[in-house]
């Protein structure tokens, strides 16, 4: 029996592609009308589910029963799509709540985007099937690099109900690096600028020895040629209503005829002049208009311009200049527009240094060819292929809520993955019996500011003293970027794990903010770190004085001892209030200084008692200290083995 092949598909906003290993060659499969490229649109007719070409035709005929760009709403709330609503022409089903999966109501169906992605996919599998004479069941989707844990999950979800086993899920501008990389025999630093229908990524990859190690990533996940077909489409609408009277902004039918139009006169500009748009309209008036190349480029470049603030970041990111960058990769079939081009040669400083950006391969099919080279080095290889290795990195820092509000991050940001690490943390309460672990993501300093992912509850902890408590947290994220997270307190061997699952309450401006935020809010953030952390120490210390008024050593004080603790004490109090930490910290050392004495007979006292049998532990216990002193849980990280 042959063996199974597994195949690569590049599942898009616009078309989606399938291809395979032929020989030591990536090659596209073509559809039964010989297209290479299926538009991604699905509809519903009288003759069923139909998936490209087919579907575009009734998207025009009766938009109500056609989907496009589900992609754009994989792992979305519904928050998130309000205004793009306004030019789709299908609707949302009823009742939906924010942080529900959305549900989209077309063609008499109510359907998830990840059921209706499962459609072209079933398409490209129906494809591969055919050209094979034989069942595809596995297969290498490709992702953008700055999709997050919901819309990844959203994909593989796809995969799934599609009757595909998603061996891994690649971010797309590695995969454009995989395709361009099997022609390279050298060492150098590769940027992908990627820049697709419904999203936009920059990827800065490090190729030595055939090892593709992603450096640096960014982008913008609701950014896109869609962005563009929408901006004309709204001018058309204006033009319209402006010009001949008519709002057609609620036929459906109208609006996707005016929007072929616009794609087609955009496509055209990438290599005429002039482009004219000619569109019947329901009244049987037309609407005509002849746009110029520089008129259709005035109108884009601020959408155009999006694109390079990620761009200049990455670099950053990478520590490189744009000198240093080898070669320059365009994917996507937003880069055949020329002002694009003329963007990334003056963002790289291409033509200055006699260089050009890569477009030798087909822009619309690069990811599809990378895919297929994944997935011929996840069924075994060839010798075009055994010695290549991908090596993709986790766009935003990953962490826990720490006591104050704090981030603990346990993997940071650009991390190489598939990756784990593990950190250690104690209880900040006597005989806390359970601790509440909060996953979050992001790059700020305060919880509150970052991505929450998933919350659970390590239970059933002994009863011991604060500080005693080892609870080992530990992140993984595998191969297709999804994220687990476990907790084990050590010393009863408790433990808790959670597989993060889709939020669909994210909206896309929290993820494309993230990172900017993070610099723009870096100091504020940092000295609200400060405050927080000095805080919680201060509460320890206090604690830990109380405490010790109990112990039989503070009889041993002298009045004067006792009162200088009691004004330090009451000044920490009182300090504690104040909004600069070095004003906290200064108090801390000032009773620090003043528990001095009292903190020797304690130790003389511990020492004393393990010599007649009592143990450092349990005198330590005594003051709420464990035998190394742990900070209460989730304040910082104390102990790290990081793998």
């Amino acid at each position: 029996m042959a063996e199974e092949r597994v195949v690569g598909i590049d599942l898009g906003t616009t078309n989606s592609l399938v291809a395979f290993m032929q020989g030591d060659t990536p090659t596209v499969i073509p559809g039964e009308d010989g297209d290479r490229l299926v538009p991604s649109v699905v509809a519903w007719t009288g003759d069923g589910v139909v998936v490209g070409n087919g579907a575009r035709k009734t998207l025009i005929e009766d938009a109500a029963s056609a989907v496009y760009s589900a992609k754009r709403l994989m792992g979305r709330d519904i928050a998130d799509v309000q205004d793009e609503l306004k030019l789709f022409p299908f609707r949302l089903a009823d009742g939906l709540k924010p942080g529900e999966v959305l549900r989209v109501n077309v063609g008499g169906q109510v359907l998830t985007p990840p059921e209706i992605s499962a459609h072209v996919l079933m398409q490209l599998k129906k494809n591969a099937e055919r050209f094979f004479g034989a069942p595809v069941t596995k297969a290498v989707i490709t992702v953008p690099a700055y999709f997050n844990d919901a819309q990844r999950q959203a994909t593989k979800d796809a995969g799934r109900i599609a009757g595909l086993e998603v061996l891994r899920l690649v971010n797309e501008p590695t995969a454009a690096a995989l395709a361009y990389g099997l022609d390279k025999n050298r060492d150098g630093l590769i940027a992908v600028y990627d820049f697709g229908g419904g999203t936009f990524d920059i990827s800065i990859l490090k190729l030595h020895e055939g090892i593709f190690e992603v450096i640096a990533t960014g982008g913008d996940t609701h950014l896109g040629g869609d962005d563009i077909d929408n901006l004309l489409i709204r001018i058309a609408l204006d033009d319209i209503a402006g010009d001949l009277g008519e709002d057609v902004r609620a036929n459906g039918e109208a609006v996707q005829a005016i929007r072929k139009a616009v794609i087609d006169a955009k496509i055209a500009l990438s290599s005429a002049d002039v482009a004219r748009l000619d569109v019947a309209l329901p009244s049987g008036k037309r609407y005509t208009r002849e746009i110029s190349r520089t008129q259709f480029e005035e109108l884009i470049a601020g959408v155009i311009a999006r694109t390079a603030g990620p761009c200049r970041q990455a670099l950053k990111d990478a520590a490189l200049s744009p000198e240093q960058i080898d070669e320059v990769v365009m994917v996507g079939g937003s880069t055949r527009i020329p002002a694009v081009r003329a963007l990334v040669d003056d963002l790289f400083r291409l033509k200055a240094r006699g260089k050009k950006p890569h477009t030798e391969l087909n822009p619309d099919e690069v990811v599809a060819l990378g895919a297929a080279v994944q997935a011929q080095i996840l069924a075994g290889g060839s010798k075009k292929t055994e010695d290549l290795l991908l090596l993709d990195v986790t766009p935003l820092s990953l962490g826990i809520e720490a006591l104050g509000g704090v981030v603990a991050k346990i993997i940071q940001r650009n991390s190489t993955i598939p990756a784990s690490a593990t950190e250690h943390f104690t209880t900040g309460v006597d005989g806390q019996t359970n601790v509440a672990i909060h996953v979050v993501q992001g790059e700020r300093e305060m919880a509150k500011d970052c991505r929450s992912l998933a919350r659970f509850d390590l239970k059933g902890i002994p009863p011991m003293v604060a500080g005693l408590p080892r609870i080992e947290v530990k992140f993984l994220i595998d191969a297709n970027g999804i994220l687990h997270v476990s907790a084990r307190e050590q010393r009863s061997g408790k433990e808790a794990e959670v597989e993060v699952k889709p939020t669909y309450g994210l909206t896309d401006e929290q993820v494309e903010s993230m990172i900017l935020a993070s610099f723009d809010n870096a100091e504020e953030d940092l000295r609200e770190r400060q405050v927080v952390e000095a805080r919680n120490e201060a509460e320890t210390i206090l604690a830990a004085v109380a405490k010790g008024r109990g112990h039989a050593v503070w009889a041993m004080l002298s009045s004067d001892e006792v009162a200088k603790i009691e004004r330090a004490e009451t000044s920490l109090r009182e300090t504690m209030k104040d909004a600069d930490y070095k004003v906290i910290r200064a108090a801390i050392e000032q009773l620090d200084q003043a528990t001095r004495r009292f903190a020797e007979l304690m130790m003389d006292s511990a020492v004393t008692g393990a010599m007649k049998g009592k143990t450092m532990e349990s005198a330590g216990a005594d003051m709420g200290e464990g035998p190394s002193a742990p900070h209460p849980f989730a304040k910082a990280q104390i102990e790290s083995t990081k793998k």
